[in-house]
């Protein structure tokens, strides 16, 4: 990809798409790349401008296949000129619409000196926020998720009409839970990658918390942000919660849709929690069926760490 020639850096830019924010990146006085994030929250991406012309053009490429009425112009071809003042003192935006240039759905064009994909506009956690944070909700959640167990246990024991969860759901392990976990891994891990496919939203919202959180991190990092929840958020959810609400598919279903509903936000949406949800619901099947916390501890740190892995190796040359 060509690049233009900057005197300085470009000021901010306004796109013609609803005011969306244009990013850009100025490498060795060369414009690299242009990218707006639309107020709607749809990805939109900037070509740069054509290095031949002193005023480019660039056109917006939006990655979502919905459009709403309200974004009906998208589909008129918004413009961009990016008009370099002669007297070097900064570039003046200028917006137009040209009714006769295509808009692409997917920024194929839109690419670094490696050929790798600009990336989103998202906020990188630094590394050392990122493992402390993971290690302290870990902390909290396996606590809770342990007092509430052996409360349980000291209450039962002393004859109070209260669920033993140590009994219920314990940590005993039989060679056939091997298979368990496997189908697990296979089911939960393939159905992620065909939603990544064919839904938009959850791959959105899936790339956005996954840049936030494993952009940052090194290899070894991979085992602590995926065992860590893993083994966390299973003690409380399927080794405290689930027992005491019952075994039965009334508390599978309610333990589950609160799994998933805590799994919104840091750039998770709707999508991801519904996605959450179901997951909730397999690993506390399993927990039930098997009667051991290993089933969801280790379908669900492996889980993660295959997602993870799979993610890292997509950007890998854009990390470098």
């Amino acid at each position: 990809m060509s690049a233009t020639p900057l005197a300085t850096s470009p000021d901010r830019l306004v796109c013609a798409c609803a005011g969306g924010r244009v990013q850009f990146t100025v490498m060795e006085g060369l414009l690299r790349r242009l990218s707006c994030t639309h107020l709607s929250g749809r990805k939109l991406f900037i070509k740069p401008p054509d290095a031949r012309s002193s005023i480019g053009k660039t056109s917006c490429r939006c990655s979502s296949t919905k459009r709403s009425r309200r974004d009906k112009r998208w589909k008129d071809g918004a413009k961009l000129k990016i008009d370099e003042g002669s007297s070097g003192t900064g570039t003046r935006p200028i917006v137009s619409e040209d009714p006769s240039q295509e808009i692409e759905t997917a920024p194929d064009s839109l690419l670094l000196a490696n050929n790798s994909p600009a990336p989103d506009m998202v906020p990188i956690s630094p590394r050392g926020n990122v493992l402390q944070a993971c290690t302290l909700t870990s902390g909290t959640m396996a606590a809770l998720g342990l007092i509430i167990r052996e409360g349980s246990h000291f209450a039962s024991t002393r004859g109070l009409p209260v669920v033993d969860c140590t009994t219920q759901v314990s940590f005993g392990f039989e060679m056939w839970h091997l298979e368990l976990i496997t189908g697990l891994v296979v089911l939960i891990s393939s159905s992620r990658y065909l939603l990544l496919k064919a839904w938009p939203e959850f791959s959105e919202s899936s790339e956005a918390a996954n840049r936030q959180v494993l952009t940052s991190l090194k290899p070894l990092d991979y085992l602590i942000v995926s065992f860590f929840p893993g083994i966390s958020e299973e003690i409380l959810f399927c080794g405290a919660l689930l027992p005491i609400f019952g075994i039965n598919w009334v508390s599978i279903m309610a333990v589950g849709a609160l799994f998933g509903v805590l799994h919104l936000g840091n750039g998770r949406n709707y999508s991801f929690a519904i996605w959450a949800t179901f997951v909730g619901l397999a690993y506390g099947y399993a927990a039930v069926i098997s009667s051991s916390m290993w089933v969801p501890v280790l379908s669900h740190s492996l889980n993660n760490l295959a997602g993870g892995i799979f993610w890292r190796l997509k950007q890998e040359p854009s990390l470098k």
